[in-house]
């Protein structure tokens, strides 16, 4: 459900890969790529059966299959990755941006490689993402680390370049410690009171997708920052707090991003030395049709403004813009490619028919832990458009697990409900497309579960008529190769 505007209003204003493989594919790759429709708006439209899916037709989703040796798999769409760069590096800024792809979404190493050529750089929620950013050439100093859990390594990292963002009094603490005396810079995570969950109607209360207000952990709770509680400790160790960060999920609403922009600004004034303030992300993405996707342009607008407006307010400070990407770069350029392995059907007034794919909560969670829709997309097992057909079925698509909740069709607003889809009529051996992948599945799959292997990723190159495999499929031997049986023991 989406937070109400004034909602949010009234609470900001009281709350005070080396080794790629590429696959040439023919003409007809080429050709019927030229087909898939151009807008999210248009893909996702009500036709009876579509012949494409959002940037994959039965012929390159075909060649996807082939490239990466079955299904399922995870393939991106080049194309759509750079556009989204682009729209993301074009965000409206008043004194200077640097656009921080939020890595969590999707850490393959191709698309890190791929953002990184673009100059874009690295949010990472970890010290082990760190590592893994840098072990495909990003710099150090480009990366900026904001975590639930500071690593013991982390004055390594900071050392080398990386920039850290507090998240707890505790670890402004712990990083006060290490370089007490040394001026070292340090950014601040502030929770600013109020959060803007998708998955809730509510800006304070919990949800799994709120990282902000009374009842999310993430950051330092603003009234330890109004107070002068970070301050005492800033200038008991001799720190210099350089940039602000804070994200609420802010979604599409120009007016609320306006309200998030001044309250977090409010921050920055308490400490003269802050350069930089980091908005997060959280923009939203229409996955299915009817749902908005936000405008960057309009929302990047007021939030300029507001920079400009703080700037003459304060003696001329310019701040620079720090924002956050995650979903927003590769949501729509991901789709998970699976097969329809099995069809059942159960009868009486509440029976269902059922395909049951080779892939599920083990390849896209989002489903089961949120109850999120993914628009899903039935082509020909032949891989040839000619094939899609005129018949429809309603059906329930379900995963592969031996788990109940491994359902790909819940209902809207019912997580623990399923729901039917108006497919096209499928046969065993149909390719299904879960387009809205790109985000948030690959890099938080629960592979292994059932002692299903972690699937394989490819890169859809649609101006070279290339598929490239970016991750092989994951050798069953790998699955327990870590396991211990103590000699002996039994």
């Amino acid at each position: 459900m989406k937070l109400s505007t004034a909602t949010v209003l009234s609470l900001l204003a009281g709350s005070s890969a080396p080794g790629i493989l590429a696959f040439t594919v023919g003409n007809s790759f080429s050709t019927a790529t030229s087909q898939v429709r151009s807008s999210t708006q248009l893909q996702m439209a009500n036709a009876a059966n579509p012949a494409t899916s959002v940037f994959l037709t039965p012929e390159s989703a075909k060649q996807c299959i082939e490239t990466a040796n079955g299904t399922p798999l995870y393939a991106y769409s080049k194309q759509k990755l750079i556009d989204n760069a682009n729209k993301c590096l074009s965000f409206p800024n008043a004194f200077g941006l640097t656009v921080r792809y939020a890595m969590k979404a999707c850490p393959n190493g191709a698309i890190l490689k791929l953002f990184n050529s673009k100059g874009i750089h690295i949010d990472a929620s970890s010290g082990y993402e760190v590592r893994r950013a840098m072990a495909q050439g990003v710099p150090p100093e480009n990366i900026s680390l904001s975590t639930q859990e500071l690593p013991h390594d982390f004055a390594e990292l900071v050392d080398m370049g990386v920039k850290v963002n507090a998240c707890s009094i505790s670890q402004l603490e712990r990083f006060g410690q290490h370089y007490n005396g040394k001026g070292q810079k340090v950014g601040v995570r502030v929770n600013p009171g109020v959060g803007s969950g998708g998955f809730s109607a509510s800006s304070t209360g919990f949800s799994k997708t709120n990282v902000g207000g009374p009842a999310s952990s993430f950051g330092i709770w603003h009234e330890l920052v109004e107070d002068g509680t970070v301050g005492e400790i800033v200038e008991k160790y001799g720190l210099e707090v350089e940039r602000i960060h804070t994200h609420i999920g802010s979604g599409s609403d120009p007016a609320v991003w306006q309200a998030v922009a001044t309250k977090s600004l409010s921050f920055c004034k308490i400490f003269p030395t802050v350069t930089a303030l980091n908005l997060g992300g959280g923009y939203k993405v229409g996955r299915n049709a009817g749902e908005p996707t936000t405008d960057l342009q309009e929302i990047g607008k007021p939030v300029a403004e507001a920079f400009r407006t703080f700037s003459k307010e304060n003696d001329g400070r310019e701040l620079k813009l720090e924002i956050e990407p995650g979903t927003y770069l590769v949501a729509m350029a991901g789709a998970l490619v699976s097969t329809v392995q099995d069809k059942v059907f159960t009868s009486g007034e509440e029976g269902h028919v059922f395909l049951k794919m080779d892939a599920g909560m083990t390849d896209v969670l989002r489903p089961s832990l949120y109850g999120a829709i993914h628009p899903i997309t039935i082509l020909p097992g032949s891989g040839k458009s000619e094939d899609v057909g005129d018949e429809t079925e309603s059906v329930v698509v379900v995963g592969h697990c031996c788990e109940s909740g491994d359902l790909m069709t819940p209902q809207s607003g019912e997580p623990e409900a399923l729901a039917e889809r108006n497919l096209r009529k499928a046969e065993i051996g149909d390719i299904i497309v879960m387009d809205g992948s790109g985000a948030y599945c690959a890099g938080m799959s629960t592979k292994n579960y059932n002692s299903f292997p972690e699937a394989p990723e490819v890169l859809v190159d649609e101006e070279k008529g290339q598929v490239h495999l970016i991750r092989a499929r994951q050798p069953m031997e790998q699955i327990w190769a870590n396991e211990c049986v103590p000699q002996g023991l039994f």
